[in-house]
């Protein structure tokens, strides 16, 4: 009888997992720079694709880093996996050179964009309904990736201002005393140069060898990018993102041409709800157990299912 009942047990637990899991997952290597997983919805076989762009930093394609784990973009992709939507998602090109140890110094912000253009033709041929969604600094990538042919676009918590105006925001209410040298050497990379002189508590930000990839970064401005494009587009923001504000989002909006807005209430910037304070979001990017917002699966599903 113990037998039985562990054998019906196991049982249980594996059908509850065929029901809960509609979807097949798929490893691929578009080329040397991009690995990742495609979730397929079973039974389905003309599901729209949407291409999921990680943010700033070595982030993998679930949405971790090496001390912050919370599978944000994993369990995105299975939660519309399991709505009918295909998505792909892959690590950033500095994650795999990290592991094989061939970090490349000179990697660049354009080299991000780059990957993101190579997912999007790996799957031009394949799918007839494609989506770009990026999260986070992957918003920008995802609008200068974006050409004929994608259908829509998505904005997972993404600035509408540039880098360097952003981080003067930061510095003035962080560092005040450091705001004035901070504008200078922001001056100095906006031209296309380097500098030496900058504060020593600010090396995080300014040391040299970053400096070549914050200069091409600051080069662009996600709203000049999303007015040039006319394209069906959704941008989401949560009212308790730490890092990027309703503002930004306001003005994203504002500047697309055919655009949607949804402010998530409670919502933190890995898109999660968060009823405590500050501390309890700080926490959150460190724990997978937490589920995406339903109103963020929901929007994005409706907003795909509407698109012509």
């Amino acid at each position: 009888m113990k037998h039985f009942l562990k054998f019906l047990s196991c049982y249980l637990f594996a059908t509850s997992l065929l029901i809960a899991q509609n979807f097949s997952s798929k490893d691929l290597s578009i080329n040397t720079h991009v690995d990742g997983t495609l979730l397929i919805p079973n039974a389905i076989n003309d599901a729209p694709l949407v291409i999921l762009i990680a943010g700033s930093g070595p982030t993998d394609r679930n949405g971790n880093q090496s001390f912050m784990k919370n599978n944000m973009l994993k369990k995105l992709a299975e939660s519309l996996a399991n709505s009918g939507i295909a998505s792909f998602r892959y690590d950033k090109r500095i994650v795999k050179q990290i592991r094989n140890k061939t970090i490349d110094k000179n990697i660049m912000f354009d080299d991000f964009v780059t990957d993101a253009k190579s997912v999007i033709s790996y799957f031009k041929p394949k799918f007839e309904t494609i989506v770009v969604a990026g999260h986070s600094q992957g918003s920008l990538v995802g609008l200068l990736a974006l050409e004929d042919g994608i259908s829509g676009f998505i904005s997972l918590a993404g600035a509408g201002k540039t880098i360097d105006q952003i981080l003067i925001e930061q510095i003035s209410k962080t560092a005040p005393m450091f705001l004035e040298d901070s504008k200078r050497v922001l001056a100095v990379l906006k031209e296309g140069k380097t500098t030496k002189d900058f504060p020593a508590a600010l090396t995080s930000i300014f040391k040299l060898d970053i400096q070549p990839f914050m200069s091409n970064w600051l080069q662009y401005s996600p709203t000049e990018i999303m007015e040039n494009h006319n394209i069906s587009s959704l941008i989401i923001n949560g009212d308790k993102d730490l890092q990027v504000s309703v503002d930004e989002a306001n003005l994203l909006y504002a500047a697309a041409q055919n655009g949607a807005l949804l402010i998530v209430e409670n919502m933190n910037h890995i898109l999660v709800k968060i009823e405590g304070d500050e501390l309890e979001n700080m926490k959150s990017y460190n724990d997978s157990s937490l589920e995406i917002a339903q109103d963020v699966e929901k929007s994005i599903v409706s907003f795909i299912r509407n698109l012509k």
